[in-house]
């Protein structure tokens, strides 16, 4: 590869990014006035959208599937499935913290077996001194300081049933107790969410968008035609298109990040390192994604709604304006799937949660495994005429 043709065709696509209008306005200015518009409306506007609760099971008896049960029968709490990350209590107090859910539940081992012997005892000793003695069978719940009033409705309901189970057992006396915990959570606003995801639309929509428009374009007015005949080498020219778009990512980024930092307080709370490479590793993936367009695009007219099509879905699907989390559960297993879901999940987690790698591999993973998918597959479509 030519090291002199390499930085020529980096500084000419700049060159053709800073000329285009079009470019700078779609590619920059209407994300961040996206941002400053659904800000303003919405940016204080941090409250929940559902409450959701994990439950750590210690007794794994048929008396702790019961409450389980009896709290996602209410329908209010709606008891969801930790990730496989999330082995211990630890680990679910950690989730809580960055807001994936509103309560924990743990009931404790022995939960079972308290609750036989306080019923037996209130059975056969009802009335007499020793009826009651049984001390109350704890749960433990956890939920976040930084959100009372949903913290309050979880609790609220928690001790319902809490309760109901009681009177069912003895009629009066109390044999389950909560025992609530109060954890400083992340406190997050609607405008931290958007900042990660509008820089992850913008990955997405400049590469795969631009690329695949830019290349038809290209191919149909005979200019990949020319660089063919010449002695440039294809990898050079995809590694200065690379280069060029790295960098023009990098620049947008760091102005929505600043934009949102001078406007809505917003801040990195991560690594700057990491989410350099989530950036770089997002903006290889749609790259690829957009040469793949182009190879099958035959004429630039078909290139944009090729695009589009993908493109547009993803936007909705993929956690960049409301969580992945609040989509119905038949859309879930293939919204995980899709790689501006885990872009805007890895920045989103090292911006407002100050996540590390070993948070983050899924993420790291999933991208890396697009990314060659992707390129593999460009290999065999890319045509230079």
């Amino acid at each position: 590869m030519s090291l002199k043709a390499y930085w020529q065709l980096t500084l000419a696509q700049l060159r053709i990014f800073a000329r285009n209008r079009q470019v700078i306005f779609f590619s920059l200015l209407f994300p961040i006035l996206l941002m400053l518009m659904l800000g303003s409306f919405l940016g204080s506007s941090g409250g929940n959208i559902s409450l959701q609760a994990y439950v750590i099971d210690g007794d794994e008896s048929t008396a702790s599937q019961q409450l389980i049960d009896t709290i996602g029968q209410q329908g209010i709490i709606e008891v969801v499935e930790p990730p496989v990350t999330v082995t211990d209590l630890n680990g679910a107090l950690e989730r809580l913290k960055n807001g994936d859910v509103q309560l924990i539940v743990e009931i404790p081992e022995g939960y079972g077996q308290s609750l036989e012997a306080a019923a037996a005892e209130a059975a056969g000793g009802s009335g007499g001194a020793e009826a009651g003695s049984q001390p109350p069978a704890g749960v433990n719940v956890y939920y976040d300081e930084t959100r009372m009033t949903t913290a309050q409705v979880g609790l609220t309901v928690i001790n319902q049933v809490i309760d109901g189970i009681s009177k069912s057992l003895t009629g009066y006396e109390p044999v389950l107790a909560v025992n609530p915990e109060g954890v400083q959570g992340v406190q997050l606003e609607y405008i931290d969410f958007l900042v990660p995801g509008i820089v992850a639309m913008m990955i997405m929509s400049n590469n795969l968008n631009g690329v695949a428009g830019q290349i038809a374009s290209w191919r149909e007015r005979g200019i990949l035609r020319r660089m063919q005949s010449t002695p440039l080498h294809a990898s050079t020219f995809i590694s200065a298109q690379i280069t060029a778009r790295l960098l023009l990512n990098g620049f947008q980024a760091l102005i929505v990040l600043l934009v949102g930092y001078l406007f809505f307080e917003t801040q990195v709370n991560g690594s700057w390192a990491l989410l350099v490479m989530f950036v770089v590793l997002g903006t290889l993936t749609f790259i690829a994604m957009g040469f793949i367009i182009a190879g099958l695009a035959k004429t630039p007219e078909s290139a944009g709604p090729i695009a589009g099509m993908i493109s547009f879905p993803l936007l909705f699907l993929g956690g960049v304006f409301f969580p992945i989390s609040n989509m119905p559960e038949l859309l879930q297993p293939i919204v995980k799937l899709l790689p501006i879901a885990h872009l805007s999940t890895a920045l989103r987690q090292v911006m407002n949660v100050g996540a590390d790698l070993t948070m983050l591999w899924p993420e790291t993973l999933l991208l890396l495994g697009w990314m060659a998918v992707s390129f593999i597959v460009a290999s065999f479509t890319f045509k230079w005429e």
